[in-house]
């Protein structure tokens, strides 16, 4: 709560305004609560109108955050103490406490977390965003570090393979400081790629190897046609053989209605083969059964 103070006068407003004069305030600054109204009694005599002007605390964007960290804390069951340590360029805030992995979490989600709604609630009614930094035991600092040591060492294992290399997601905070870390490295170049909260670092190497394609050349699609699909010069299934010769059955071949696909003027079945002849018999096997029937009658009369 802000100062307080009660100020007296003919009628309310009359005391109001005798209070924003003596400390140099207005309406805006101040909350008013009317003590006494004020009346007139018998034989001209009354009583002064009483108000009582408590000055509007003013925070600062940094105090707010620490304010709202606080009943985070709170509701969270966490003992945690924020302490506003500067608001100059940025706004950093150290949090004092014994419980560090509350604190921290898993690679530092809950601390990024904490941070991330501090700087929702400090950059509250601002035009231009201001950095907040919330802190503890200098973990960003050793953060850093761990960092740009990652960075160092994937962008030569990239080089080594020559091949690009994917980093796990990060915050924009941290992928920040991997592009700042190989910003003058001479032998690859950053990006970040994919979508928040998985959003992530790949780092390029200069000497980047093109993709060995395992059918035969180098170069994957480079050597294929401009379809994509298989070089035009290239047999995937080697060389085909041509078709043998198809040749008409000799005369007076039997049970050739068709045309056969053997050479010579042979008949006959292959056992566990093909017969060597495909189409339609023209005979009627129906005269031809009824006649053989007669044939054998005839016979044994």
């Amino acid at each position: 709560m802000g100062k307080q103070v009660v100020f007296t006068g003919k009628t309310v407003e009359e005391a109001i305004e005798i209070g924003l004069q003596e400390l140099s305030l207005t309406r805006e600054d101040v909350e008013i609560e009317v003590l006494e109204e004020g009346k007139k009694r018998l034989l001209g005599k009354s009583s002064p109108a009483e108000v009582k002007i408590t000055v509007k605390e003013t925070l600062t964007d940094g105090q707010r955050a620490v304010r709202f960290l606080e009943g985070l804390f709170q509701v969270l069951n966490i003992e945690a103490t924020p302490v506003l340590e500067s608001e100059d360029e940025k706004i950093l805030i150290n949090i004092n406490s014994s419980e560090n992995k509350s604190i921290i979490g898993r690679r530092g989600e809950l601390i990024d977390a904490v941070q991330s709604l501090a700087g929702a609630v400090a950059n509250t009614g601002r035009k231009e965003y201001k950095r907040v930094v919330v802190d503890y035991g200098n973990y960003r600092e050793k953060r850093e570090e761990t960092l740009k040591h990652v960075a160092e060492k994937m962008a030569a294992k990239a080089v080594r393979l020559g091949k690009k290399l994917r980093l796990e997601p990060m915050n924009p905070y941290e992928r920040r400081i991997i592009h700042a870390a190989l910003m003058e490295n001479p032998d690859v170049t950053t990006k970040s790629e994919g979508k928040e909260p998985a959003r992530f670092v790949v780092i390029i190497p200069k000497n980047l190897r093109k993709f060995d394609d395992r059918r035969g050349g180098k170069g994957g699609r480079d050597n294929r046609d401009g379809r994509g699909g298989r070089d035009r010069d290239r047999k995937p299934y080697g060389e085909r053989k041509p078709y043998p010769k198809r040749e008409l059955p000799a005369e007076d071949t039997p049970q050739t209605s068709g045309t056969s696909l053997r050479g010579g003027s042979g008949s006959g079945f292959k056992k566990g083969g093909f017969s060597g002849f495909f189409g339609t018999y023209l005979g009627n096997s129906r005269e031809e059964s009824d006649g053989a029937e007669t044939t054998e009658q005839n016979d044994e009369e």
